[in-house]
């Protein structure tokens, strides 16, 4: 013990004031109070720091959620301002067919007017409650892929296989998986620069089902692959880089998905792959 005491605090001789050979020599040691002062300041730092984190976290929670809330505010006042125009259009289409014009171009505008139709209920489905339902990923991509199709330049090829194997299912929001699937289209597009190929593939496993989004295109540098999908990223001149952004959100969030770049090199191309989970028929 006297060793101890020692080691935590050099001794204290008190001498007698009637002679100096008489002498105690004191071993002392800290006591709990003392040693409960003596850790006190570092738990005041730690539960500072503590406060100091959780008001950052609780202030940016706040603020993301305050940015979601305008967003969302956005989507929906962008669907109810275009519901009007669009109305408007489907009586003027109708007009159109009982005309003497070229009744294909009046079939193309309607196919126009249906896509925008779509990008309208896409937009009020934004921050509310979407259902999914079980579908086949094949028709769902392949009227993507189809519309799409007719609408690329000339020096552009797509290709697809799902209409050629057999059908897949998932649950899936069909509006907002389809803007997944033209959003990967579109960015596949603007890499080609007008010329090259585009092949939507799709593969299965007992498990999943796999929508891959090949291209020919100039390529994602290796340190961008997770980049792409945070918000405002962007490689574009003009653009807010919220199209992959909004891709992961509906893959992740709404289909408890997946979606990554599985594969990408300089001047070669790019592929996307969205991962859901496949059901079967009862």
């Amino acid at each position: 013990m006297i060793d101890k005491l020692t080691e935590e605090n050099p001794p204290r001789t008190v001498r007698f004031w009637w002679s100096n050979d008489h002498y105690h020599i004191i071993f002392y040691g800290r006591s709990a109070l003392l040693k409960s002062l003596y850790y006190f300041p570092y738990v005041q730092i730690l539960v500072i720091t503590a406060f100091i984190m959780l008001g950052f976290i609780a202030f940016r929670s706040s603020k993301h959620d305050e940015q979601n809330r305008v967003w969302i505010g956005l989507a929906k006042e962008t669907a109810h301002q275009l519901g009007t125009p669009t109305s408007s259009l489907l009586g003027w289409i109708e007009y159109l067919r009982s005309q003497n014009v070229d009744q294909g171009a009046v079939e193309e505008m309607n196919k126009d007017l249906t896509h925008l139709m779509k990008i309208v209920d896409r937009f009020s489905k934004i921050g509310s409650e979407t259902p999914l339902t079980p579908a086949n990923i094949n028709e769902i991509v392949g009227e993507s892929v189809m519309y799409f199709r007719k609408r690329i330049p000339r020096n552009v090829t797509l290709d697809y296989n799902g209409l050629a194997i057999a059908p897949v299912q998932a649950n899936i929001n069909a509006a907002l998986f389809e803007w997944v699937v033209e959003n990967l289209m579109k960015n596949s597009l603007d890499a080609l620069q007008g010329h090259g190929s585009i092949n939507v593939h799709i593969s299965s496993d007992d498990k999943n089902v796999m929508i891959d989004v090949k291209d020919t295109g100039k390529g994602i540098p290796k340190g961008n692959w997770k980049r792409i999908f945070e918000p405002g990223f962007t490689t574009k001149t003009r653009g807010w880089g919220l199209g992959l952004s909004l891709s992961r959100r509906i893959v992740e969030d709404y289909h408890q998905g997946k979606i990554a770049v599985i594969e990408s090199e300089i001047g070669k191309g790019t592929t996307i792959r969205i991962t859901l989970k496949r059901i079967f028929e009862g």
